[in-house]
């Protein structure tokens, strides 16, 4: 068996001539410039990657990203009254904060502060909560969103499947977890201190791993014809690696979103969509 590989890069790319076309029509009735604020503390180099990154999406849609880049020295005072002065600001229309934070800035006051119709991340409590209860509007993270996405387009079937999520962060693991179980799989969450964590994988039949561990998964780990979504992105020696082994995961699975090139150009193209349904409300309510 050899798995379909899931292209997340011809489905980004199909994405971005969509969001350009809709961002295109709100400006033009609108006279707003749909705009992202990124709000940088110190001079992270990974940081400052991704930076360009969400700026070369931008441009691909037509929106405009606002840097704002603040000392490493900047006291949580600091960097408070700049976030609070994103959210007030009208012409600003999403916001996201770039990490990592220097070490005595205390991230989850920022994203308390943060307000929750500008969160494209979907961080806030708020739209966290109203993910776990399914209730809109909400902004879904977009790497999983992304994720979920790609198997839809691949005509996946979710109803009843058993669904293994390795890996429990707020933005990728959590939220990959429900959007699956809103979809009537069978989830388990999975982490470091699960207990025979290679069997529990091996009962998946849709496989997400978001670890940041490159290469952790093997084929051995993966149950014949299982759906298995890496989230990794790892470089080593100047190559990108997922969290998974690609030659032996690929001649066990079904499926596969490979790295690079499956989640990893979703990510920032479902950031943009999240982008101009935040848009979209202000021009609404204008």
């Amino acid at each position: 068996m050899t798995a379909q590989l899931l292209n997340g890069r011809q489905q980004a790319k199909q994405l971005q001539t969509e969001l350009s076309e809709s961002f295109a029509e709100l400006a033009a009735a609108s006279g707003v410039q749909p705009t992202l604020a990124a709000l940088q503390v110190g001079a992270d180099s990974g940081a400052a990657g991704y930076l360009r990154a969400i700026r070369r999406s931008c441009q691909g849609v037509g929106a405009t990203l606002r840097p704002v880049e603040l000392p490493e020295e900047s006291s949580q005072e600091d960097v408070q009254a700049a976030l609070a002065e994103l959210n007030e600001d009208e012409g600003v229309h999403g916001i996201m904060m770039l990490e990592p934070l220097p070490d005595h800035i205390d991230s989850t006051q920022l994203i308390d502060l943060l307000s929750p119709g500008k969160d494209v991340d979907g961080v806030h409590p708020l739209n966290a909560g109203r993910l776990a209860a399914q209730r809109e509007p909400h902004f879904v993270p977009a790497t999983p969103a992304g994720a979920i996405m790609l198997l839809e387009e691949a005509e996946v079937d979710f109803k009843g499947k058993r669904a293994v999520v390795i890996g429990r962060s707020d933005i990728v693991g959590k939220p990959m977890a429900l959007l699956l179980l809103h979809r009537h799989c069978t989830v388990t969450i999975a982490h470091s201190r699960t207990e025979d964590l290679p069997g529990v994988a091996r009962q998946a039949d849709i496989l997400c791993v978001a670890v940041g561990r490159p290469e952790m998964v093997t084929g051995e780990w993966i149950k014949p014809g299982a759906v298995v979504v890496d989230f990794g992105t790892t470089y080593i020696g100047g190559s990108l690696k997922g969290d998974c082994e690609q030659a032996s995961v690929e001649a066990v699975a079904g499926m596969l979103t490979p790295v690079p090139g499956g989640t990893g150009p979703m990510t920032n193209v479902m950031l943009m969509g999240n982008l101009l349904s935040a848009y979209r409300r202000f021009v609404s309510a204008a």
